[in-house]
């Protein structure tokens, strides 16, 4: 897929592993806009990235999201890729955290539901394209889950799934459908709580990225993800043990 010439929408644009596929989408000369729900943060990327458009947006608000898609249909209708970046991770007992029920909701409704609703309202838009793209942020531990955060790993194995299915249906339109199956990224997310010496930095994330969508790789497994997916089907009692401890 071409790389450059495009208009990219980035949903969790305003950091961290968005923001830098934003960065890396505008050096390769095309149009991004961004949106999050922090104002402040966007207003950080307008002043020092004037060439990326902000968006203020909670991608869980159904009247959010609507209002989303009524902008950039009016101030950008050459919208053909679609980045479903915005995520949160909690982690607690399941059991016992008081607030279970409503980070339960959370998760799934950011992490999934929202992608799921952004992704059928743009899609008719996308299908007009030349060429078009729909990419998902993914993550391994929809694969090899943790035992801290069940739910986030539960919603990434349903957007591993969606990402497959979706694209089986869009085989013959123009519309390419990419996985991202993150590793551990250095991100806000993260920080505190695990090694950092082990994090991909969303920088380099997101070169290898963009090198993968030139060539149609359609599952991208950056830095440590390829290793941890092989010893997943040659060892998986082990790699499961590692990862789910934590």
């Amino acid at each position: 897929m071409k790389i450059t010439g495009n208009t990219v929408l980035i949903t969790g644009g305003a950091s961290g592993i968005g923001l830098s596929l934003a960065k890396v989408f505008l050096e390769h000369l095309n149009t991004v806009i961004v949106c999050g729900r922090n104002t402040n943060k966007l207003d950080q990327v307008e002043q020092q990235y004037p060439g990326i458009h902000p968006i203020q947006c909670d991608v869980s608000s159904p009247l959010d999201v609507t209002h989303l898609y009524d902008h950039v249909a009016s101030h950008f209708p050459s919208l053909n890729i679609l980045v479903n970046n915005a995520g949160i991770q909690h982690q607690y007992d399941f059991l016992n955290d008081e607030r279970a029920l409503q980070k339960i909701d959370e998760e799934i409704g950011i992490n999934f539901t929202a992608v799921a609703r952004l992704t059928r309202i743009v899609l008719p838009n996308l299908v007009k394209a030349p060429e078009a793209a729909i990419v998902n942020v993914s993550s391994f531990l929809g694969i090899v889950p943790k035992r801290s955060a069940p739910i986030y790993c539960a919603t990434k194995a349903a957007l591993h799934a969606f990402s497959q299915s979706l694209r089986y249906q869009l085989q013959g339109t123009p519309v390419r459908v990419f996985e991202i199956i993150t590793p551990l990224v250095d991100t806000e997310m993260t920080r505190g709580r695990e090694d950092d010496a082990g994090k991909m930095s969303p920088e380099m994330l997101a070169r290898e990225v963009i090198r993968n969508i030139k060539k149609d790789q359609y599952e991208i497994r950056p830095g440590r993800t390829k290793l941890v997916l092989f010893l997943n089907r040659v060892v998986p009692s082990l790699i499961q043990k590692v990862v789910g401890k934590k």
